[in-house]
């Protein structure tokens, strides 16, 4: 993803979201509606969210220190993983229990027209916001579905704002639905049902955000395509005959770290396995631009080695031949 991409979407949102809320929380104090109490929190939730995604790209942007050597690229996913938390606990939660209540003590809507209106408003806005990320997202997906952009992407911001835009539009249609049956049955428990399906489906989406950045937060490797590229750019079929195994691992977003046990020739001299492995970073960086850290370590892969295949163990005092990624 691309920094300005992401801050579009990002931006997009956070300003629909701060209109929609103050829209909702008016509706909601002329009319009573629970669903408009419900959305006008959701909003001022996603808003909240926005500021952290903002917050973690701009703290990500730090240089490396001593303590922290390979950066804060990864923080981006910390501040990820704070808006799961904030949408399942102040939007989730919060609107089951006020959905709850409002079934346990209905009660009939007053100044109906202020809800609707401002739930049309919503939808408008929210599908801007929505539409803004799918064409940020649109170049980035390439052939992938959008479950499996949202799954494989590396970058938080996009997928997380997706999922935000489309939870929003569908709990304004849910909103819309218990203000509408609630005026046409004059009883106000559909209100509340209506409040209860809207904070089920933020805390199953703040589920699946969370899972997806605890993952990224655990460390992810390099894409299968980046593998491929990196695997082909490392071997020159001179110096460089092989890859024996290799590692890869996301320092954050836009930055990678490679490290690889690469097999030369037993004749070279240290002079020219030193020049293959400067030849060989570079050709990497050119391959896969963010590839940033980029650590080989040669050592000579005899021909009865290679015949025990890629996935024999690791011999005293030889490399492992793992061959996974």
């Amino acid at each position: 993803m691309s920094a300005s991409g992401g801050t579009k979407a990002i931006a997009a949102a956070l300003g629909a979201n701060l209109a929609i809320a103050v829209s909702k929380l008016v509706a909601f104090a002329f009319s009573g509606s629970s669903s408009m109490l419900a959305e006008g929190v959701h909003s001022l939730a996603d808003s909240g969210n926005q500021f952290l995604l903002l917050i973690g790209g701009k703290r990500a942007q730090r240089e490396a220190t001593p303590q922290h050597p390979f950066g804060y690229g990864r923080e981006r996913y910390v501040y990820a993983f704070l808006v799961s938390i904030v949408l399942f606990s102040l939007g989730g939660m919060f609107a089951v229990y006020e959905g709850y209540e409002k079934i346990r003590h209905p009660h009939e809507l007053e100044n109906w027209y202020w809800p609707v209106a401002v739930l049309v408003f919503a939808i408008l806005a929210e599908g801007y916001s929505f539409r803004t990320a799918v064409k940020e997202s649109a170049a980035l997906r390439g052939t992938l579905t959008w479950v499996q952009f949202i799954r494989r992407a590396k970058a938080p911001e996009l997928p997380v704002v997706l999922l935000e835009d489309f939870g929003a539009l569908i709990g304004l249609v849910l909103a819309l639905g218990g203000v509408g049956l609630a005026l046409l049955t004059g009883d106000g428990i559909w209100d509340g049902i209506g409040t209860v399906c809207i904070g089920v489906l933020l805390v199953l989406i703040a589920l699946v955000l969370a899972a997806e950045t605890k993952s990224l937060l655990l460390g992810e490797s390099a894409g299968l395509e980046e593998v491929k590229k990196i695997e082909a750019a490392t071997v020159d079929g001179d110096t460089v005959t092989g890859v024996i195994h290799m590692r890869t691992l996301h320092l954050g977003p836009e930055e990678l770290l490679v490290a690889a046990k690469i097999a030369v020739q037993h004749d070279d001299t240290a002079a020219e396995v030193a020049a293959a492995i400067d030849a060989a970073e570079a050709r990497i960086r050119a391959a896969v631009p963010i590839a940033r850290v980029i650590y080989l370590e040669p050592d000579i892969y005899s021909d009865t080695e290679a015949a025990k295949g890629p996935d024999a163990e690791a011999t005293p005092g030889g490399p492992a031949r793992n061959a996974g990624h």
